[in-house]
């Protein structure tokens, strides 16, 4: 069983995809990780972004193993994530890699933002998680606080809204919701609560 789970920053995608994958025994890959050390990798390179080519070879060249979350977490990296994700080269290094893990024997869960619409049109079960952008910049503001770094909310609303048009609007693979995606609306909802939704909605999807 593959499961696809969609949706823009701080939706709660990951959070959920990781507790289905617990709650269904099967491996998880959060394909923006992936997108994330990319753009940490372009940084401490000191390579421009509009270089495609080269960004495109940093993404070629990565480790699974040796990605460091906390390195990976900040808003920098997320900022240029957003950036090298725009790129078709990058993309297109990256495409295999993540396809790889989704038809591994048995199955496995997988969150981003083109995971049910281009990486696994053929999944059984795809959900697509968001949030108002109020509601998603508090959260990754309160995430970043606690980590210490000092942005504003303001701040972080602002890039929110920039990453959500960046990310929707990109001509390859533009964040959307498959046509056979569930809609999964977190905006109001508790951690927990919205881990029980989409274990029904996959549970559902099961039966069907």
């Amino acid at each position: 069983m593959i499961i696809a789970v969609d949706g823009p920053l701080a939706s709660g995608k990951g959070t959920i995809a990781r507790a289905l994958a617990d709650h269904f025994g099967l491996p998880h890959l959060d394909t923006g990780s992936l997108y994330r050390a990319t753009g940490l990798a372009v940084i401490e390179a000191g390579i421009d972004p509009a270089d495609a080519e080269a960004c495109a070879r940093l993404a070629a060249q990565l480790d699974l193993a040796a990605i460091d979350e906390d390195r990976i977490r900040t808003a920098e990296a997320g900022a240029m994530a957003s950036r090298v994700a725009a790129i078709p080269q990058v993309r297109e290094a990256l495409f295999d890699l993540q396809r790889a893990f989704a038809t591994q024997p048995g199955g496995a869960i997988l969150d981003g933002r083109d995971i049910g619409t281009v990486i696994c049109p053929d999944a059984e079960v795809k959900l697509f998680v968001t949030a108002d952008a109020e509601t998603r910049a508090r959260r990754r503001w309160e995430e970043l606080r606690a980590k210490g770094e000092t942005l504003s909310f303001e701040t972080m609303l602002e890039q929110t809204r920039e990453r959500d048009a960046r990310d929707a609007e990109r001509t390859d693979a533009p964040m959307k919701p498959a046509d056979d995606a569930t809609l999964l609306d977190t905006s109001s909802l508790s951690i927990d609560a919205a881990v029980a939704t989409a274990i029904r909605i996959v549970e559902k999807r099961q039966k069907a």
